[in-house]
């Protein structure tokens, strides 16, 4: 993570720990730590926590679930840990694990430590005074696709992790468990999303093969060498990673790709550069990945909505998060209203056949 691209603020009061406590916890695991630390918090994570730990000599990242209730899959520490060990030595983009505490008793919580990686993250647009051309974008935008066609080609078996998922049944599994959540997320000001949730059911296709799968693939999750060369060095944030449908993480990873001819709110909400010329549209990244891996989706629609329907339930869960005060952390506070927006997306896309 570079300084001049991904720089941490001060720690939030309710995000704030035992600083002491977990320098004696590393200190009596890693050798030639001279602490306590200086500790940052990266400002984006609106799931799990990541801190920065500055040492006189080594940054190392830490972290940990947010406080409140969460769903009974989600923010498992020692997972997380795992696939990341795991993949190392097979997906070299996957930054080294050093430590794992299962102990709540030092922080309130389980958490782990990372190295650092340097580099450049991408975010809503590239950093001041970094020019991104349009055969640089077109670049960014194909290592993106090829790096998520890398990560589905791995060798679960030789990953060690051959046991991560459930087997048969992925799609049916995710559309069940994504409008469990909603309901359960949902707030006296956001839609149903009945009608969707409907649709969806009755459209599932069947897997179309079971692979690695990342579940939060986007710009931001991935690290940069250098302007220029672009070569993707890091791929973070494997929370969510599991053994599943491909198509499903595409149509997932998609929902995040604003382009440059949506719409107003849609542009409002992005969160990385894949609006510059020469970007990749939606439409040519799908014709990239069935190129590169043979798997050429016969209705699209299903996997477009399912993916505009999830980022509307993880929206929603983070804003219960805000509504119910468990955080206060002001960038949550009109999440209720992109939530509204996808509802109406979803049923466009239904009533139209697909908008790609």
């Amino acid at each position: 993570m570079s300084e001049t691209v991904d720089t941490p603020g001060e720690v939030r009061d309710e995000d704030a720990f035992d600083v002491d406590a977990v320098h004696a916890w590393l200190a009596a695991r890693l050798d030639g730590l001279d602490g306590p630390p200086a500790v940052r918090q990266f400002a984006r994570g609106a799931s799990n926590l990541t801190y920065l730990l500055r040492y006189p000599d080594r940054d190392l990242v830490l972290r940990r679930p947010p406080a409140g209730e969460k769903a009974a899959s989600a923010h498992d520490m020692g997972r997380e840990y795992r696939v990341q060990a795991g993949l190392k030595p097979v997906f070299g983009y996957v930054p080294e694990v050093l430590a794992f505490c299962d102990d709540p008793g030092v922080i309130g919580s389980e958490f782990y430590v990372m190295q650092r990686l340097t580099g450049i993250i991408l975010r809503s647009d590239p950093p001041e005074g970094m020019e991104v051309d349009a055969g640089q974008a077109r670049t960014l935008a194909e290592r993106f696709v090829d790096t998520l066609v890398e990560l589905h080609n791995v060798d679960p078996r030789a990953a060690g992790l051959a046991d991560l998922g459930k087997g048969a049944g992925y799609v049916h599994r995710q559309i069940t468990g994504w409008s469990d959540r909603y309901r359960r997320a949902r707030t006296d000001n956001v839609g149903d999303f009945e009608n969707v949730m409907r649709w969806l059911a009755a459209n599932e296709p069947d897997d179309v093969r079971t692979c690695l799968i990342h579940n939060d693939f986007r710009f931001d999750n991935i690290v940069f060498d250098a302007p220029g060369t672009w070569r993707v060095v890091g791929v973070l944030d494997w929370e969510m990673a599991t053994l599943g449908d491909p198509l499903m993480e595409l149509g997932a990873t998609l929902a995040y790709w604003v382009q440059a001819d949506d719409d107003e709110v849609m542009h409002a909400s992005r969160r990385q550069p894949t609006h510059l010329p020469g970007m990749l549209t939606r439409k040519q990244i799908v014709e990239r990945y069935a190129q590169l891996t043979g798997l050429y989706p016969e209705h699209w629609t299903f996997y477009e909505v399912y993916g505009l329907f999830r980022l509307a339930v993880i929206i929603q869960q983070i804003y219960r998060r805000y509504h119910d005060g468990q955080t206060t952390n002001p960038a949550f506070a009109e999440f209720w209203m992109f939530v509204g927006y996808l509802e109406d997306r979803c049923e466009r896309i239904i009533e139209q056949g697909g908008s790609l």
